[in-house]
């Protein structure tokens, strides 16, 4: 053994410095150029925004973001998959469907059985899949499975793995026009994370950065309440490369799966690209729900479970949990919401507006 190690450390010490400093700067330049060649974005820190309307060739509209067309002779074929995270949420499923319905190809919906603290839970989407009739063509449900080592030390656990499974469970079982060809769009969001049917537009005709974050306009309890602040940091879009080599959900999500300089030199952020709507309930029971199934289990607190508290902060615009920096402004009369909720506003009431003795809710008081 001593000799061996003799012999190895002499190797070492006959390789040239200078040689091997160089052919490391090669192969940094070669992945760079690569990256250049490719046109997705690397070192791209300039300013995306999705523009309303678009009208645009594709050389025009990928060249408004500095990225060149896809292959023009595959763009037509090129999919749009939609990975949604869903827990009960029937309304936020159909104003997904109905509004970005022309635009995506595939909406995968994958349903637990548990929530992601542990408890059982009905499958509600399943259930209720006849609402769903006229989407049919496009969707593909999965109901998730949990591996038989499965063995989650925290609530998140529950979470990463339902949000891992609308690819890793779901795409090796995709088959005939279902299955996912090299470069096919693929956006992994909750379910109230809606991106623009525009920047669809963008996502299937230009050479996106591998890892794009589809900015979000911020909205709390309903369209009525804008978050100050920065644009909500999701959801986020990709490109298949093969089962091994995309990027995962929870990995394109948090930022992560990867080495952190490559990962940086290979994100984009798209603003002005989506809509967030959190905790925008129909009724005060799905608001109940919706709490006792977060992951951050504090937030389930009895205090925060008082009807009449959620009613006052919701009808006022006030932050639930009383956290810091969370400021929500009033917007009156909005007109930036998803399609459906402009065709539909007497549906979707409590979504446009939460005045009044009932704060949009139906169950209250």
């Amino acid at each position: 053994m001593a000799l061996g190690t003799g012999r190895m450390m002499q190797g070492w010490a006959r390789i040239d410095p200078l040689r091997w400093g160089k052919a490391i700067c090669i192969c940094v330049a070669f992945w760079i150029a690569i990256q250049f060649v490719s046109g997705r974005g690397l070192f791209d820190r300039s300013l995306h925004r999705i523009a309303d309307p678009y009208h645009a060739s594709a050389e025009t509209l990928c060249r408004q973001h500095g990225w060149k067309p896809f292959n023009t002779t595959a763009v037509a074929n090129r999919k749009v998959y939609d990975l949604i995270m869903v827990n009960d949420e029937l309304d936020w499923l159909e104003i997904r469907l109905n509004s970005t319905y022309d635009q995506v190809d595939y909406f995968v919906v994958v349903e637990a059985q548990q929530t992601f603290t542990g408890n059982p839970k009905p499958l509600v989407i399943k259930d209720n899949f006849e609402r769903f009739t006229q989407y049919y063509p496009k969707i593909i449900y999965h109901l998730l499975e949990y591996p038989a080592d499965f063995n989650p030390k925290r609530a998140w656990d529950r979470e990463d793995l339902q949000r891992d499974a609308t690819f890793t469970q779901v795409f090796p079982r995709l088959w005939g026009e279902q299955a996912p060809n090299k470069g096919d769009v693929i956006v992994v969001a909750d379910v109230d994370e809606i991106p623009r049917p525009e920047t669809y537009q963008v996502l299937r005709a230009c050479e996106f950065p591998r890892r794009l974050t589809l900015r979000s306009r911020f909205y709390y309890y309903s369209f009525q309440f804008l978050h100050r602040g920065a644009e909500w940091a999701h959801p986020q879009a990709t490109y298949f490369e093969g089962l091994s080599k995309t990027v995962k959900p929870n990995n394109l999500r948090n930022g992560d799966g990867g080495l952190k300089p490559v990962i940086y030199f290979d994100k984009a952020d798209l603003w002005n690209a989506a809509w967030h709507c959190s905790s925008c309930f129909r009724t005060m029971a799905e608001m109940l729900n919706k709490m006792q199934s977060f992951s951050h289990t504090w937030m389930n607190g009895q205090e925060y479970r008082d009807r009449d508290r959620i009613a006052d902060r919701i009808r006022n615009g006030k932050d639930l949990w009383d956290r810091f920096g969370q400021v929500y402004d009033r917007v009156e009369d909005n007109k930036d919401v998803p399609p459906t909720l402009e065709r539909e506003p007497e549906r979707y009431g409590y979504m446009l507006n939460r005045d009044g003795e009932t704060a949009g809710f139906e169950d209250y008081p």
